[in-house]
């Protein structure tokens, strides 16, 4: 829907200044502007991708990701041995070597 193109663009500006009034940097207030719009969009079935291939929301704490946000963000830190770890054992490793 044309409407909903507006919607999202406002929703992501307005989660940018928001972000950058709070001290984030731009590209860091992008990249949470454009994850929040895009969970928005995901949640009200206008995006077929239900799953993200990312690392999850910095936001939020590493209990809440799923398993292969963790996978994802584990594999940036190049931990070893990750595709065998279970989800604490990832959320250690991750912990550690952040």
């Amino acid at each position: 829907m044309p409407g909903d193109k507006n919607k999202d663009e406002r929703q992501f500006e307005h989660v940018k200044r928001s972000e950058q009034d709070r001290g984030r940097s731009k590209e860091k207030a992008e990249e949470i502007a454009a994850r929040t719009v895009n969970e928005q969009r995901r949640k009200e079935g206008r995006t077929p991708n239900k799953s993200t291939q990312g690392t999850g929301n910095p936001n939020t704490s590493l209990e809440s990701r799923s398993t292969e946000e963790l996978r994802n963000r584990a594999r940036e830190l190049s931990i070893e041995g990750r595709s065998d770890m279970t989800k604490d054992e990832l959320i250690k490793a991750i912990r550690e070597k952040e």
